[in-house]
C-alpha cells in the first residue's frame, strides 16, 4: 500500500510523491490525516530557515486532525475508526526537565513534523500518547485548529492572567488573535496592536479594541484607556524589534510579559523598566495535554469563530501553491490542507 506525501526538498520546493505505508510499529497508532493547517513554523521551513534542522527528504506538518485506522502492539485504549488529533511532542522521559514534570520542554524533545515525519500525508504513523481524541460534535475541519489554540491556551496560563486585567496583544496574526480570544474567554480586557490594517479589521470584527503603533502612539493608548496604569498581562507576538519596544512601555507597575514568539535575532530589551516597574518576563514555548483538553471544549463552546478564522482550503496535491501563496499575502488567518481525499 502506497500513500501520498508532501515532501521538503529545500528551496522553497515541495514535492508529491507516493511512498510506501509501514504498518504502525509497537506503541503507534496509524491515522488517516483529514486536514492539516500551515503554521508559522512550516512557512519558516519552507523558506529555508530550518534546514539544516529539517533536511531535505522531511514531511512535515503538525497542525492537523484525522481517523485512526490501524492499533500497533501493546496499544490500549484507543481503536480504529476514532477521530483524534496529534499532540506532536515525543519526549525523552530521563532529563532534568522530564524528572522535574516538565516533559513539554524536554532537553531532548522531538517536535513531530519537524525533527520527525509529520501529517502533510495521507497515511501517518505516531506514538499513541500523543493521541487525543475528538468529541463527536467537532468536525475535523475545525478540529485541524485544535494545535494552534492549544498554543494559545497556554500562554494565558502562563501569564496568570486573572477577570478583570487589562491585556495586550502585540502582534494580530493567527496565534495572536487565539491568544486574544482565549484571554478574553479568561475575563481579560483585550487590546490588539497590529499594523495590518486587514488584521485590524478581522480584530474588530470580533469585537476587540485595537491599535495600529504605526499611526498612533500605541503607549499612550493603552495609558489612557486603562487610567494611566497600563497592562497587566503583555503578550509578544509579533516577533519585531518594535514589539519588543512596545512591550515595555505598555506594562502595568508588576505587568506580566508572555514572550510568545520565536524570535530570528535577539532583540534589544529595555531591561530599566523591568527594574523600574519590578516586572516579570515568562516564556511560553508549546503546551501541556490538558492545554489541548481545554482547547477542544473552546472549540466546542464557539469561543473560536472556526469558519471564518480558516482563510482557504487546498487539496495535498496543491500544496506548493498553498505556500506559494502565505508568503505574499500578510491577510491569511489560517490557510489549510486537505490532506485526504474525502475527510469525514
Amino acid at each position: 500500500m502506497t500513500s501520498k506525501a508532501a515532501v521538503y526538498r529545500g528551496n522553497k520546493t515541495f514535492t508529491l510523491e507516493a511512498r510506501e505505508v509501514a504498518p504502525p510499529a509497537k506503541g503507534e497508532v496509524q491515522i488517516d490525516v483529514a486536514y492539516c493547517g500551515i503554521c508559522g513554523t512550516d512557512l519558516h521551513i519552507y523558506l529555508g530557515h530550518m534546514d539544516k534542522r529539517v533536511g531535505f527528504e522531511r514531511t512535515v506538518g503538525h497542525e492537523m486532525s484525522g481517523t485512526i485506522s490501524a492499533i500497533g502492539e501493546g496499544v490500549e485504549g484507543l481503536a480504529s475508526g476514532q477521530r483524534i488529533v496529534v499532540r506532536p511532542l515525543d519526549a525523552c522521559g530521563h532529563c532534568p526537565a522530564c524528572d522535574a514534570g516538565h516533559q513539554h520542554i524536554c532537553h531532548n524533545l522531538k517536535f513531530i513534523g519537524i525533527d520527525t515525519e509529520g501529517a502533510f500525508q495521507q497515511k501517518w504513523n505516531v506514538p499513541a500518547h500523543t493521541i487525543h481524541v475528538l468529541p463527536d460534535n467537532l468536525s475535523l475541519r475545525h478540529a485541524a485548529l485544535i494545535e494552534p489554540l492549544a498554543v494559545a491556551c497556554h500562554d494565558v496560563k502562563r501569564a496568570r492572567l486573572q477577570p478583570g486585567e487589562d491585556v495586550v496583544v502585540i502582534g494580530g496574526g493567527p496565534i495572536g488573535l487565539l491568544v486574544a480570544l482565549v484571554a478574553r474567554h479568561a475575563g481579560g480586557q483585550v487590546t490588539i496592536s497590529e499594523i495590518n490594517e486587514n488584521r485590524l479589521a478581522f480584530a474588530e470584527k470580533l469585537g476587540f479594541r485595537t491599535v495600529n503603533p504605526k499611526l498612533a502612539d500605541a503607549a499612550a493608548f493603552v495609558a489612557e484607556s486603562t487610567n494611566g496604569k497600563g497592562a497587566d498581562v503583555v503578550f509578544e507576538v509579533s516577533g519585531t524589534q518594535p514589539g519588543v519596544d512596545l512591550m515595555t512601555a505598555v506594562a502595568a507597575t508588576r505587568g506580566r510579559i508572555v514572550m510568545v514568539a520565536i524570535h530570528a535575532s535577539k532583540p534589544q530589551i529595555d531591561l530599566f523598566q523591568f527594574f523600574w516597574r519590578e516586572l516579570e518576563m515568562l516564556g511560553a514555548r508549546v503546551y501541556h495535554p490538558q492545554d489541548f483538553e481545554q482547547a477542544m471544549a473552546l472549540l466546542e463552546d464557539g469561543v473560536v469563530d472556526c469558519d471564518n478564522f480558516i482563510t482557504d482550503i487546498q487539496r495535498l496535491d496543491a500544496i506548493q501553491g498553498a505556500f506559494e501563496a502565505l508568503t505574499t499575502n500578510p491577510n491569511a488567518m489560517k490557510s489549510m490542507i486537505q490532506v485526504s481525499e474525502e475527510p469525514a
